[in-house]
């Protein structure tokens, strides 16, 4: 049986403007020398690598929750990792052009939106690695994996990233709350009629300062009653 031999290129990178979510598409070309691929199943993981960038100082500022202070960036900028998606391509002869589409998260708690919100522009340096399994033969059916050591890097420009984050989450930012203050939001809402979140919020950080809006004829929550202090 011939083996396949399998070489991996990005070519691009864009957000879908179509998906029900932020989501990246990763145009990859992919060859193969040898016998012909019937199909392939893909596994691609997507990694940061912080170390092969520059950062501003407004930048680095942002990042220190992430890797410290700036003095001690020579430990501590590792791999930050971004994604682990699969992927199933069609069969070919030669080499084919897929899009592998890589949905994101606006979480801050996760370290890779936490670092991509932190810049101001540039590129992001990614390193992508592969594994799975290709289904090939010119006569027969054969079965080979993909070698753990294929990879190719490819730079993310920070501005496909915002532009994709803005289109869904337009001129907001994200917080995630425990269930049990998310719960004492909403009746805090609830009680007082607000709108929105924003004019909840907004509420409370007004409460901080001055005297809170009208209290229902329940007993205020422990979220409102902090947001009074």
């Amino acid at each position: 049986m011939t083996t396949c031999d399998l070489t991996f290129d990005c070519t691009g990178v864009q957000g879908d403007r179509y998906a029900a979510g932020p989501t990246l598409l990763f145009r990859l070309r992919i060859g193969s020398a040898g016998a012909r691929v019937h199909a392939l199943a893909l596994r691609c993981q997507l990694r940061i690598e912080p170390a092969r960038r520059g950062y501003g100082d407004g930048e680095a500022e942002r990042l220190g929750d992430l890797f410290g202070e700036r003095s001690r960036w020579g430990t501590s900028l590792n791999p930050v990792q971004f994604a682990q998606v699969p992927l199933l391509v069609p069969g070919f002869t030669g080499s084919t052009d897929v899009e592998l589409p890589v949905p994101c998260t606006y979480d801050l708690d996760i370290a890779a939106t936490r670092y991509l919100a932190s810049l101001e522009d540039g590129d992001v340096p990614l390193l992508m690695l592969f594994s799975g399994t290709v289904f090939t033969g010119e006569d027969g059916f054969g079965v080979q994996p993909v070698p753990w050591h294929k990879e190719t890097r490819v730079k993310l420009p920070v501005r496909v990233w915002r532009e994709m984050m803005e289109q869904h989450f337009p001129g907001c930012g994200w917080l995630r709350l425990p269930k049990d203050a998310m719960d004492e939001l909403l009746a805090y809402r609830s009680r007082h009629g607000l709108p929105s979140w924003e004019a909840t919020v907004r509420a409370l950080l007004a409460a901080a300062d001055g005297p809170a809006p009208a209290r229902g004829p329940a007993e205020e929550p422990a979220l409102a009653r902090e947001g009074a202090r």
